[in-house]
C-alpha cells in the first residue's frame, strides 16, 4: 500500500513538473526565430479565450488556454476585432497591446508579392491560386467575388466595362471574366479590394480600344467576354481563335447551341476531357449543349487575344457551323454541315487510336 502512495505521490510530482515547465515554456514567444507573418482574423465579440484559441490554431502562441490565462492576470481588456498581422516570434505581451490598439478592416498583404492570374482561368481556379501567393484565404477572395457591394463599386466605376454584367441573371460571378490575365504586384498592406480592383482597371484599359467596336457589332461587353472566354480555351493560335469565333457567332445568329465542352466543365465545376452523355445534360444556365444564346456570362477570364478574335472573326461568310481539333496535332478542322463534322469526328478517331 505504501509503495502505491508512493509510486502515486511521484507520478503527481512528474506531472506538476511537466505542467509546469510547458506553461512556462507557453509563456514565452512559440519561436524567436520565426518572423514569417500570419494573417490572424479576430471576429466581433470574441472572448479572450476565444482569441487565445485563434493564436494557437494559427500557430501564433503555444497554448490558448495560457494565452488567456497571461491577459486576464496582467489586466489586457479591450481587445478589437479585425485583421492582425502577428509572428510565432512575437511575446503575449507584444500580441496582446497589438490586439489592444486594433488591426485593420480587412485583410492586407503583409509583405510585397505577386499574384499571378493565367489567360484562361477561372475565380474559381484563382482562389485556389490566392492563398499560395498572398496572405488572403480562398475563402475571403470568394467571398469578394459575390460581395454585391463591392462589385456595385467597380460597376460605378467602370461602366462601359461592367454595366452589363450588372445587368446579368444567374451568373455565378459578376466578375468572372473580367479579370485581366496579368501578374500583379501585392504591395504591403495592400487589400483583397486593391488587388481585385487592379485586375479591373487592367482590363478596362485592355478594353479602350475596343469599346467602340463591341458598339459597332451590337454586342454587350458581358456578350464579347464570354464568347472571347470560350475561344480562349478552344483556339491555340490567333488564326484559329478567329475562325472558331466566326463559327459561335454564325451558330447564334441560326440560333443554334454554341455547344461548348468548355460551358459544361464551367457548369459542373470540373475540368475533365472527356465527358459523358450525363455531363451534356446538366441542368444549368451555364450548359450551351442545352440552351442556345450566350449564357449567363465569361467561363474563365480571357486574353485579349482572345477578345480581339470576337470583335474580328474570321471566314464568317463561309458558313462554318461544326469545328473539331485534332487533339494529337492540335490542327483544328471547320465543317459546313452536321455530316462533314461527323465524317471528320470519325476520321479523327481513327487517326487518334
Amino acid at each position: 500500500m505504501i509503495g502505491v502512495v508512493s509510486l502515486l505521490v511521484i507520478l503527481a510530482v512528474a506531472i506538476g513538473i511537466i505542467g509546469y515547465h510547458y506553461f512556462q515554456t507557453a509563456l514565452k514567444p512559440l519561436d524567436t526565430h520565426n518572423q514569417n507573418v500570419v494573417q490572424v482574423h479576430v471576429p466581433m465579440g470574441a472572448t479572450s479565450n476565444k482569441i487565445g484559441q485563434i493564436l494557437q490554431d494559427k500557430k501564433i502562441v503555444k497554448s490558448g488556454m495560457v494565452f488567456n490565462y497571461y491577459v486576464k492576470s496582467h489586466k489586457f481588456t479591450n481587445f478589437r476585432a479585425g485583421y492582425y498581422q502577428l509572428k510565432p516570434s512575437m511575446t503575449l505581451k507584444t500580441i496582446a497591446k497589438q490586439l489592444q490598439q486594433g488591426g485593420s478592416a480587412e485583410p492586407v498583404q503583409s509583405a510585397t508579392g505577386k499574384v499571378l492570374l493565367r489567360e484562361g482561368e477561372t475565380i474559381d481556379q484563382l482562389a485556389k491560386e490566392i492563398p499560395k501567393q498572398t496572405d488572403f484565404t480562398k475563402k475571403e477572395f470568394l467571398s469578394l467575388m459575390t460581395n454585391k457591394k463591392f462589385f456595385n463599386q467597380l460597376a460605378a466605376k467602370y461602366p462601359r466595362l461592367l454595366s452589363s454584367a450588372k445587368k446579368a441573371k444567374h451568373v455565378r460571378y459578376r466578375l468572372e471574366g473580367y479579370l485581366a490575365p496579368a501578374t500583379y504586384q501585392a504591395g504591403k498592406k495592400m487589400t483583397l479590394k486593391d488587388i481585385v480592383t487592379s485586375m479591373v482597371a487592367k482590363m478596362d484599359q485592355n478594353l479602350q480600344g475596343q469599346y467602340q467596336t463591341i458598339k459597332k457589332n451590337k454586342l454587350t461587353v458581358q456578350e464579347t467576354l464570354t464568347l472571347a472566354s470560350l475561344v480562349e480555351r478552344e483556339g491555340v493560335n490567333q488564326k484559329d481563335r478567329n475562325k472558331i469565333a466566326g463559327v459561335f457567332l454564325n451558330r447564334i445568329k441560326a440560333n443554334m447551341a454554341l455547344q461548348s465542352d468548355i460551358s459544361v466543365q464551367y457548369a459542373l465545376k470540373t475540368t475533365k476531357k472527356t465527358l459523358t452523355y450525363k455531363d451534356l445534360k446538366v441542368k444549368s444556365p451555364y450548359n450551351l449543349y442545352v440552351h442556345t444564346g450566350y449564357g449567363p456570362g465569361p467561363f474563365d477570364n480571357p486574353s485579349v487575344s482572345s477578345i480581339k478574335a470576337v470583335l474580328h472573326p474570321a471566314a464568317r461568310s463561309k458558313g462554318y457551323y461544326y469545328f473539331i481539333a485534332n487533339t494529337k496535332t492540335g490542327k483544328v478542322y471547320f465543317s459546313k454541315t452536321y455530316n462533314q463534322h461527323q465524317a471528320l469526328t470519325s476520321s479523327l478517331a481513327g487517326d487518334n487510336k
